[in-house]
């Protein structure tokens, strides 16, 4: 089902989000019961099945599908005390620069969230400080067509198995005034200081690490072997697309790249809120049945877990690159769905067989 009234290229807004899965849910006329929290799941004892609990009531279900993806808790890693800064709040609770308290802000992170929160702040008058890590850096956009266009023609998007030691990347890409590839030395041109990991804190001053040339540099190779790619596809398809070689221009390096801060005393600096844009948690603590490994993570091949009756669906490469994305999660939906379905099938059987066996007993 595709977005109504959306161009290909464009952004859909979130009330246009949400209608969307409105629309899907009366489509196919899912029982859907929202604001029901879900606080333990367990196996019954002696018949098959799992008890739900729930904040309105119990549900007796066959099968447990937890579809509640991989952006459950907020990470806010343990670096700076509370009270070091009037405002640390994680990036999911950032909405405009007018709920932090004046003053410059340190945004930690630099994916997609932590850019453009960076970008918003420093355009707003904000004295901005990003903290860069390891990343990649596609184009939004390239010789006309989309990023998402390209991981799809690329066969990017259908990967069922990541590059080794990728399978969690931060990606920087912007949707922000109609959507641009991000340029970390733009960014520092424009004002934004940029500075390496966050390292560590001491008596006020908060340490980075030297990091931040080559965390910039990686993200440039992974930026041009995708355009590389996007090239080849282009002249081995005879495709008419218009060249765009000012997508491989890097401006001059920032003071602040050249010559980076390795230790910021935040109170001199300014600075009264930071903004820890630092990704997500699992957290299946209400699920208290065996479909786990021993490092806590699911157990399951597929999404189909260890523990009988019990799928996972939503997960980042549950079986390829689109597995934790609105489009993408459809391939997995229906081979778990696949799944239960032939599961039930036993089950009707061997309800017919004692229906069966009961004829059987009484008949004369």
């Amino acid at each position: 089902m595709e977005f109504p009234d959306v161009d290909p290229d464009g952004f859909a807004g979130k009330e246009q989000v949400a209608a969307y899965f409105e629309a899907y849910a009366e489509k196919i006329a899912a029982p859907v019961r929202t604001g029901v929290e879900v606080t333990s799941v367990t196996r019954h004892e002696g018949r098959p099945g799992f008890r739900v609990e729930t904040s309105e009531g119990t549900i007796d279900a066959r099968f447990v599908v937890a579809a509640t993806g991989p952006f459950q808790r907020p990470v806010i890693p343990p670096i700076v005390p509370e009270g070091a800064v009037p405002v640390q709040i994680h990036s999911s609770g950032y909405r405009n620069p007018d709920q932090l308290p004046e003053g410059g802000v340190l945004v930690v992170g630099a994916g997609s969230s932590g850019v453009q929160i960076a970008d918003e702040l420093q355009r707003s008058g904000r004295d901005v400080y990003l903290s860069v890590g390891p990343h990649d850096r596609p184009p939004r956009s390239y010789r006309g067509r989309d990023f998402c266009w390209w991981l799809g023609v690329l066969d990017l998007w259908d990967m069922e198995t990541p590059v080794a030691g990728a399978e969690h990347v931060t990606i920087a890409v912007s949707g922000a005034r109609g959507g641009h590839t991000v340029d970390f030395r733009a960014l520092g041109r424009q004002g934004v200081n940029l500075v390496g990991m966050t390292d560590k804190y001491d008596d006020g001053v908060l340490s980075f690490r030297t990091d931040l040339t080559a965390n910039i540099a990686a993200g440039d190779a992974n930026l041009f072997a995708l355009l590389d790619q996007a090239d080849a596809y282009v002249e081995r398809n005879g495709l008419d697309l218009p060249e765009e070689p000012e997508a491989r221009a890097l401006g001059a390096d920032p003071a602040c790249v050249t010559d980076p801060i390795l230790q910021l005393d935040l109170a001199a600096a300014g600075i009264t809120s930071i903004v820890w844009a630092t990704g997500f948690a699992v957290d299946y603590s209400w699920l208290q049945v065996d479909a786990f490994d021993e490092t806590g993570k699911p157990a399951h091949r597929r999404g189909i877990s260890t523990e009988p009756g019990v799928y996972f669906v939503g997960l980042p490469w549950l079986s390829r690159r689109g597995s934790s994305f609105i489009w993408g999660v459809w391939h997995d939906a229906k081979h778990v769905a696949g799944h239960i379905a032939t599961r039930r099938s036993y089950l009707t059987y061997d309800a017919e067989q004692r229906v069966h066996d009961d004829n059987m007993r009484v008949a004369p």
